[in-house]
């Protein structure tokens, strides 16, 4: 019971120099003072003379003094406020403890009495680090996109209370299990390298309490064991605090219109009721249009925008504030979105053929031409030093070779027709060969080297029929090849990573496959076969309405990927790689706050950005000059839906809504409300101030009056 209501502030040795304190002010009233002799030529001062020696006799009664008084009662409310009288509370449970903090984005909700969650969180983790023994020690952690150690064990209160001051939210999605691996290599025998600061922290196997101060919007933890910790889940937020989100935003080719785009924005409504949201697009923040979307409960609604051909630079959709103030709006980042428009240029693609009259026909289409630049050249072109050159610094985004191979492959995609790349990787294995007396056999690696002088033969079927297609792959979208007849064809063997696009009763005839950045689609059937001066057709597709879209898919997939790199829309804090038109080795990004940082280009021609930290449009300069565009994004519905999660009540009897536990492993975290403790030390100590100014006064009067 006394454990529970006073919680001492020094270790035992030093209350026994407290306890000296009131003895002494005692004993200061009992000395006797000392006289120096003085004479006086009068007897008026007898009387009080005399009652100065009886007041100075150590076995004269004491007599009443305010000022002694005083100075007991002063002392007397230091000693209480150095016990630290409280009530109520969450009692710190063993002597080490691991605060963990979530600083995510849903942690900027403002439905607490703090100014945000993150700010409420910083409350009761102070309240708990005031608990804190003399010898009991502490760790903390923080948790948004990265796991972070802010502050090693350490008995200092004062160092713990800087580094819980310095965390800020982070407009990110909530990465739990990382901060639970760290806790659990902390608390474990041996040493524990800290990812983002790369040190190496000792760690003891102790029993350790880790406390989650988190609003709980994560998964369940499936692979983890707690092992030596104890976890303790504090909630943070309400479960009733509404938002609405923008949860997708994404620009595409408008449908109907052969040069015009769209812009589409998603809204969800994370509240118990319907509710109309007023959506604004705007470009480089210029207003562009407004449309309003009626979202049901807990249910998502699009909208779509008209953009102009040539629009080019940063679009921004937000929810309008007069919506969110309807709504009760709680979370302020997922408001707004960002897209990247870049300039529409007309990636470069070269196709050498020996002369086919087909493939020439169908990619000389207004429609191709609006894709890419498309030049032709026949197979001696690849001989030449300045195609080489071309094609090692990466200036084609996909090279077609028909019939005909490179001696080494270019930097960008390819489609090879009728042939197969020169890489061993498309290249079935050697049969396997004995190798040792006894006759045992060893099969080749499968991970041979390219320069290996060994290469198995590619198989030529007749008439494969086919059997099935990669429907889903976007080469293949809208292509259907049902009753195609094939003269003959290369049975390929898929490299590692790589995928089927065509299957046939003869096996695989057309695939791609990832190299170095670069993919490389083989269809194995040629389409005009020659043979010495004559031109035999090998396949009747291309009198098919699926052979031209192919080709229409091929190009606007390699020349697409290969002006963006891939995606153009990135979350928080998640590494970006893209790829370029410009050949520089380095280039500059410039994020939404202005900042400037350079990025280099690696061995598979692209460029990595490590900063991308809050949602914006991010720029791409070359020599001051914006070249390209990507946006990052909070799409997150976890993040989002800021409602704390509840389950049924324990107790049937209770109506009260209770938040639901956090599972981790097989742990059912249990959900922890109690208030922080309540102590009474500061106003002690105030009150010690206050009797302290008393004091000065009875003093001062009783001298100079």
């Amino acid at each position: 019971m006394l454990e529970n209501l006073f919680r001492s502030a020094i270790p035992l040795w030093a209350w026994a120099i407290v306890a000296l304190v009131p003895p002494l002010i005692v004993a200061l009233y009992f000395l006797k003072l000392r006289r120096h002799p003085v004479v006086v030529p009068s007897t008026f001062l007898w009387q009080k003379s005399i009652e100065d020696m009886h007041v100075n006799s150590l076995w004269q009664k004491l007599r009443k003094s305010l000022l002694l008084l005083l100075q007991l009662l002063l002392v007397a409310l230091a000693i209480f406020a150095l016990l630290r009288p409280g009530w109520q509370g969450t009692n710190l449970q063993g002597d080490r403890y691991i605060f963990m903090v979530d600083n995510s984005a849903s942690m900027g909700a403002t439905d607490t009495t703090a100014s945000d969650r993150l700010a409420l969180a910083k409350e009761q983790v102070l309240g708990l680090i005031d608990q804190m023994e003399a010898n009991s020690t502490a760790m903390l952690l923080s948790f948004g996109g990265d796991a972070r150690v802010e502050q090693e064990f350490t008995q200092n209160k004062r160092k713990l209370r800087d580094k819980l001051a310095g965390i800020q939210l982070k407009p990110s999605k909530t990465n739990i299990l990382g901060a639970l691996e760290l806790a659990d290599g902390l608390a474990t025998p041996g040493q524990y390298v800290e990812s983002t600061a790369n040190v190496a922290l000792d760690a003891d196997a102790r029993p350790t309490t880790v406390y989650i101060f988190s609003d709980g919007r994560f998964a369940a933890i499936d692979d983890f064991a707690l092992g030596n910790l104890t976890g303790v889940y504090l909630p943070i937020g309400t479960v009733d605090a509404n938002n609405l989100a923008i949860t997708a935003f994404s620009t595409r080719r408008a449908e109907g219109l052969s040069e015009g785009r769209q812009a589409f924005v998603q809204v969800t409504n994370f509240c118990d009721d319907e509710h109309e949201a007023l959506v604004e697009l705007k470009l480089n923040g210029a207003f562009l249009d407004a449309k309003r979307v009626t979202v049901p409960a807990g249910d998502s609604r699009g909208v779509t925008f008209v953009l102009d051909a040539t629009a080019e630079g940063g679009l921004e959709a937000s929810i309008a504030g007069e919506s969110l103030t309807a709504v009760g709006d709680r979370l302020a980042v997922d408001d707004k979105a960002y897209a990247a428009l870049n300039r529409r240029e007309g990636g470069r693609v070269l196709v050498v053929t020996p002369g086919n009259p087909v493939l020439r026909v169908v990619l000389d289409t207004d429609r191709a031409t609006r894709l890419a630049d498309i030049e032709f050249a026949e197979p001696s072109v690849l001989a030449t030093d300045e195609h080489k050159s071309l094609a090692a610094d990466g200036a084609y985004d996909l090279v077609v070779y028909d019939q005909c191979v490179p001696e080494t492959m270019p930097r960008g995609n390819s489609l090879f027709v009728g042939e197969v790349p020169p890489l061993l990787t498309w290249r079935p294995l050697p049969p396997t060969e004995p190798t040792t007396g006894d006759g045992d056999t060893v099969e080749a690696a499968d991970d041979a080297p390219d320069n290996s002088p060994r290469l198995g033969e590619l198989s030529v079927v007749s008439a494969p029929q086919i059997i099935d297609w990669s429907r889903e792959h976007p080469l293949m979208a809208s292509v259907e090849l049902g009753n195609l007849s094939i003269v003959q064809s290369y049975e390929l063997a898929l490299p590692r990573g790589g995928s089927s696009l065509i299957d046939s009763t003869e096996g695989v005839i057309a695939a791609i496959a990832p190299r170095e950045g670069y993919e490389d689609a083989v269809v194995g059937f040629a389409i005009v076969r020659r043979e010495g001066t004559s031109q035999l057709i090998n396949t009747n597709w291309y009198n098919r309405h699926s052979f031209p879209t192919f080709w229409l898919n091929a190009i606007d997939y390699f020349v697409q990927q290969s002006a963006s790199g891939g995606t153009d829309n990135y979350l928080p804090g998640e590494p970006v790689e893209f790829r370029a038109a410009s050949r520089a080795e380095k280039l500059t990004v410039r994020a939404p706050d202005g900042s400037q940082s350079s990025v280099t280009r690696n061995a598979q021609q692209k460029y990595a950005y490590q900063a991308a930290a809050v949602p914006g449009v991010y720029e791409v300069l070359d020599g001051g000059q914006v070249i390209q565009r990507f946006a990052v994004n909070l799409f997150d519905g976890q993040e989002s839906d800021i409602r704390l999660r509840t389950q049924p009540n324990d107790d049937p009897n209770d109506n009260v809504e209770q938040i639901a536990d956090i599972r981790i492993g097989y742990n059912e975290v249990q959900a922890t409300r109690a208030p922080a403790r309540q102590e009474i030390w500061r106003p002690l100590l105030l009150l010690a101030l206050g009797v302290l100014m008393i004091e000065w006064y009875v003093y001062n009067r009783r001298v100079y009056l």
